[in-house]
């Protein structure tokens, strides 16, 4: 009965609300009354509408086949209800466009934006027939008690952008502007430009294609890289998105304040059409402007839309053809010729050095037989040989003539006298500690390898470790006594066993091949991925291109500043392959156990060199990757073996003349893994971050201090608990107590000229805090190379060492490659610094086969630069081959 009595109660319930719901409805004012009008083009129609009338306007116009012409609805609302706006529909043939005044459009953090005069250009209607007169309709509404509006129609001019020719209009965020292109015959692909005299307001340019129409009652959306394939029949040609809250959502789009340019490839465009939209943003922020202030009255709500009055801008567009495929071609050609012409060069020199060589070793053995009138051998003098007398040599005004070096061992040492060895040479006289010194010398003379004087000198290396066999014995007095003398020659710094120094610094070369694959396999994933987005989306605001000379290869938007990366990779090749001949015929020196190689000249040790090599190919590598979609997130490859470069020269220059104490691989990279990691972290968090300024700069001076120490004293000091008495007592006996110069003054002065440069850049860094961090650092890396370098040359020069006339040649070519390459670097085509808009105003034409821009040449000249510099680094020291290295000194 209780479940009965619910039921009955639900059934009156329900039957109540059946009856009541009616009631409770709005009811209608009435019927709506409708007023068709026949209206005409440019002609001001000033009407009114309230919520009882619908306007309708009805326009006629012919549509010819092969013509496009644009049409255009202007409405101004003059009444001011923002919360009742009035609705215009304009209803076409094919397609349906409304829209409401004041139109609203929001901007950052949905800030609402109003506007009373709207524009928009209707999509362009097809045709079968030769002429076809076509009808459309502007409907009117509003739910307002009355508002007045005025109301045109009128054709576009120049609706078809034609190719070389510019047009200029004027577009504002509710009027927007686009145009219609078709590509002529024989034009494969077109560079859109658009230009403006003002900066802002903030516009967006974009390409959007076009629904082309097919048999059947099918038509197919055309994408830049994919079909989207066949869907139901839609409207052809319509809709174009250019508001700006949908221009983003098909085509590709960039935003822009005084230049922007689009190239745009017909084989994307089946249709051989695209429309040229232009939309100016409700804001600046995308651009690089401020936000404007957002007034609030004391009675307003913050949700109340903002009047921005006139925001208006004048723009002009013009189209032209890109290059052709020719071009492509040829600019392709050219790269290969200029870099394959070193190789030709190189094989010239090499043929011309190898003659020289038969030539000279004909000479000598005509030298070495016996003469017909005396019977003796003839003598051969020093210059033809190639090589200086060195029997007075100097070293500046430091020393007294060969024997200074000597000298300087002689002031703290008996008479007593020992032969130190090391494998593979002759042992030369040195003067030796008192009496209790000679046992332990004599041990260190026998620790040699037994049976080496019958033996190639290339023996295995699996078993030799450099702590294993050290000819120094690691005692720290004796190393003390040798590192420390006031002038050092290399026969003191090349002590330990050639084979153990050969597999140290091979290690140089397979970390850094390591390195390399670990660090570009993810590099090249990643830029692939930046590449997809930018192809798949359309937003050409994630990379910073010169878009006035991108030219676009397949899936690559830039493929010109791809190829012109080449450089660095082969030759870096080219480089690798001089180094493989000069060990070869080293190597071969030593099997024949020439003197010159065993015991003259600057040490010879190849791994380094082959580090160099494989790291101008891994910055060619990663360089192109960079120049896939260059931008702040991924600035850190193309710098990364420029770190490498850097450190790697420097560690060669210094391992020539002390090739015992040279940093080793692992302690050398973790360094530069460190530099790079500064390199990050400043790049990401030192714009503006004054904390981070005050860190690295203390960690900069910091480091160059210890380094300085370390390089003055041969690593002959500790940093332990006691090194602040030590400190404090060296600058009291030699500062204080008694006012005495450096010992090591040539040291001095190239560490105290680095500590200048170094502590300057520092300040500099913390004073002006440069937004490109990256570039800072690496500017530090080269100052700090160039004077070790200009150090290096002058004290050879010093010394009484000649320059011979490859490396002289090659030290002024180099120079002058630099100095137009550094021009061609500080032009500044783009900065992911700025907004892309903003880097897009220092764009700039190509400069060099329609193909290559000023950044591509600096890749050439640099590639060239960097090649000269390791041949200078190789080949300085050639004069030195012949001189025994107890005459060589130490700088």
């Amino acid at each position: 009965m209780a479940s009965a009595g619910a039921a009955v109660l639900a059934r009156a319930l329900l039957a109540w609300a059946l009856v009541a719901l009616p009631l409770a409805l709005p009811q209608p004012h009435g019927c709506r009354k409708v007023v068709e009008k026949e209206a005409s083009f440019d002609t001001t129609y000033a009407d009114w509408v309230d919520a009882d009338l619908l306007n309708i306007y009805a326009f006629n116009h012919s549509v010819r086949r092969n013509w496009t012409e644009g049409v255009r609805v202007s409405v101004n609302v003059l009444s001011d209800h923002k919360d009742l706006p009035v609705l215009f529909v304009v209803r076409q043939k094919e397609a349906v466009v409304s829209f409401q005044v004041p139109l609203i459009l929001r901007g950052l953090y949905q800030r609402k934006y109003a506007y009373q005069e709207v524009s928009r250009t209707l999509c362009q209607p097809q045709t079968k027939a030769e002429v076809e007169t076509q009808h459309f309709y502007v409907d009117v509404s509003t739910l307002s008690l009355n508002a007045s509006y005025q109301l045109r129609v009128t054709r576009v001019e120049n609706f078809v952008l034609r190719t070389n020719e510019r047009f200029g209009f004027n577009a504002t965020a509710a009027q927007p502007q686009y145009f219609k292109y078709e590509f002529p015959e024989g034009v494969d692909s077109v560079i859109v430009k658009v230009t403006s005299a003002m900066a802002f307001p903030c516009s967006v340019i974009s390409i959007q294609d076009i629904l082309v129409g097919l048999g059947g009652g099918t038509s197919i959306r055309v994408t830049r890289d994919a079909w989207w394939g066949l869907t139901p029949p839609l409207p052809p040609q319509c809709p174009v998105y250019d508001l700006d809250n949908n221009v983003a959502f098909i085509g590709m789009y960039q935003t822009m304040t005084k230049k922007a340019a689009i190239t745009v490839q017909k084989k994307d465009f089946p249709s051989n059409s695209f429309y040229v939209v232009v939309v100016v943003k409700t804001e600046d922020e995308a651009c690089g402007g401020a936000l404007p202030y957002y007034p609030l009255s004391k009675h307003a709500s913050p949700d109340e839309p903002v009047d921005q009055h006139n925001r208006q801008k004048m723009l002009e567009v013009m189209v032209s053809p890109a290059i052709t495929s020719e071009a492509y071609v040829s600019s392709v050609l050219f790269c290969l010729g200029i870099f394959l012409s070193f190789y030709v060069l190189t094989l010239v020199i090499a043929c011309w050095e190898s003659c020289r060589q038969q030539k000279r070793k004909g000479l000598l053995a005509a030298m070495d037989s016996p003469s017909l009138d005396t019977g003796h051998a003839r003598s051969i003098p020093d210059s033809f040989l190639g090589r200086a007398p060195y029997d007075s040599y100097g070293y500046g005004s430091f020393g007294n003539g060969s024997s200074s070096s000597a000298e300087g061992v002689t002031d703290s040492m008996g008479s007593a006298e020992v032969s130190y060895g090391y494998v593979g040479q002759e042992q030369f006289k040195r003067r030796t500690p008192s009496a209790p010194m000679r046992p332990l010398s004599i041990a260190m003379g026998e620790r040699s390898l037994e049976n080496v004087a019958g033996r190639p000198r290339l023996d295995s290396l699996s078993s030799i470790e450099e702590d294993d066999y050290d000819t120094l014995a690691d005692i720290d007095y004796d190393k003390n006594v040798i590192r420390t003398k006031q002038y050092l020659c290399v026969a003191d710094l090349a002590r330990k066993d050639k084979r153990v120094l050969r597999k140290k610094y091979q290690i140089y070369f397979w970390n850094i091949a390591t390195i390399a694959v670990f660090y570009a396999l993810p590099v090249v994933q990643l830029v692939i991925t930046y590449q997809t987005v930018v192809n798949v989306t359309g937003n050409q605001d994630i990379c910073y291109y010169n878009f006035l000379c991108a030219h676009p290869l397949g899936n690559l938007s830039a493929f010109n500043n791809i190829l012109s990366n080449l450089g660095y990779v082969l030759l870096g090749l080219l480089f690798l392959l001089i180094i493989l001949q000069r060990e070869i015929n080293y190597n071969r020196a030593l099997m024949r156990n020439d003197t010159n190689a065993l015991e003259c000249g600057i040490p010879k040790h190849f791994g380094l060199f082959y580090a160099m090599g494989t790291a101008l190919m891994m910055e060619g590598l990663l360089s192109a990757c960079y120049h896939v979609c260059p931008n702040y997130t991924n600035f850190q490859f193309d710098t990364s073996f420029m770190y490498m470069i850097a450190g790697l020269c420097m560690l060669k220059l210094y391992q020539k003349r002390h090739p015992d104490i040279n940093a080793s691989a692992y302690s050398a990279y973790a360094c530069l893994a460190l530099v790079i990691f500064f390199s990050v972290v400043g790049v990401v968090f030192g714009k503006g971050n004054t904390a981070f300024w005050i860190v690295f700069s203390v960690i900069h001076i910091v480091a160059t201090l210890l380094l300085s120490t370390q390089l003055y004293y041969m690593g002959r000091w500790k940093l332990d608990s006691g090194i602040l008495r030590r400190i404090l007592h060296v600058l009291y006996t030699d500062c204080i107590r008694q006012c005495s110069g450096p010992m090591y003054v040539d040291r001095m002065v190239l560490l105290v000229m680095g500590n200048i440069i170094n502590w300057s850049l520092a300040a500099y860094g913390l004073i002006v805090r440069p937004n490109d961090f990256a570039s800072y650092l690496l500017a530090i890396g080269i100052c700090n190379l160039l004077l070790y370098f200009a150090f290096y040359i002058i004290m050879k020069l010093r010394s009484g060492e000649r320059i011979k006339l490859i490396p002289l040649l090659c030290i002024v070519g180099t120079s002058v490659v630099w100095g137009f390459a550094l021009f061609f670097f500080f032009q500044g085509l783009s900065t992911w610094q700025k907004t892309p808009a903003e880097s897009r105003e220092h764009n700039r034409d190509c400069i060099l086969l329609d193909f290559f821009d000023d950044h591509d040449i600096w890749h050439f000249l640099s590639s060239i630069a960097m090649f000269g510099s390791f041949l200078v680094l190789l080949t300085l020291d050639d004069d030195l081959d012949c001189v025994q290295r107890d005459k060589i000194y130490v700088f």
